[in-house]
């Protein structure tokens, strides 16, 4: 009998995938019941960066000069045109946290083979401002830091990062036009907790950079910090 009731109800929802398939969010193609966000065959070609492999990579040194950080990383590039792009789309417009989540954790498993990224103590997703994470309904880099804390050891924190100005979109903005969007929107709160932290501060997309600048720069202002990033994906100018 202690079997009978899960077994029940895994036929109730193999019955309803006959008629609702999950589908994979990239290719639209039907999920088979261990696959998440994801089919096997888009998981296999994504294409990956594997620049937590590689330090002082490309992406670390797009800060070179500009903020100290400690390893820089994204987990696929994001190429125009290429169906990896729907992923982040969704994530931010159509209501999908679990593709933050299970892309998280994707990568998480992988960084986990690199001591570096071992070290961070807190987690600290790239915020948006209340009034947007309210019209969202969440952050989608908070959930991509709840995906990487399956499997890194830090703690995600998302009291310590505010923004204090609401801004426009970033898209379509050039570096010089990004980095005065962001320039002092952020603020920091527990500062005598970040003291001595290595942190890992986490966003969906990685371009310019002037995000990633503009919260570094306030964490360094605010506390003695070590700093490193990660993305989901990379789009290169």
């Amino acid at each position: 009998m202690k079997n009978r009731v899960p077994l029940i109800s895994q036929y109730f929802w193999d019955f309803v995938s006959l008629f609702y398939p999950e589908l994979c969010a990239a290719c639209k193609s039907s999920l088979l019941n261990q696959e998440k966000v994801l089919c096997s065959k888009c998981l296999y070609e994504l294409p990956r960066t594997n620049y937590h492999k590689v330090p002082g990579n490309p992406l670390e040194q797009i800060f070179w000069g500009r903020v100290p950080l400690e390893r820089v990383t994204s987990f696929f590039f994001f190429v125009k045109g290429s169906k990896y792009r729907k992923l982040i789309h969704q994530l931010k417009y159509q209501n999908r946290p679990d593709i933050g989540v299970e892309l998280g954790r994707l990568f998480g498993s992988e960084l986990i083979s690199e001591p570096a990224f071992l070290e961070p103590e807190y987690i600290l997703p790239v915020p948006l401002h209340p009034k947007k994470e309210f019209k969202r309904g969440y952050n989608q880099s908070k959930t991509i830091a709840d995906g990487l804390a399956s499997f890194l050891p830090a703690k995600v924190r998302s009291d310590m990062l505010i923004r204090k100005t609401f801004t426009q979109t970033q898209t379509r903005k050039g570096r010089y036009e990004r980095w005065e969007n962001v320039e002092e929107v952020f603020g920091v709160n527990h500062t005598d907790e970040l003291n001595d932290k290595h942190i890992l501060l986490v966003d969906d997309i990685l371009t310019t950079g002037a995000t990633i600048e503009g919260c570094a720069q306030m964490l360094h202002k605010a506390a003695r910090v070590k700093i490193s990033v990660v993305t989901l994906g990379y789009a290169s100018q």
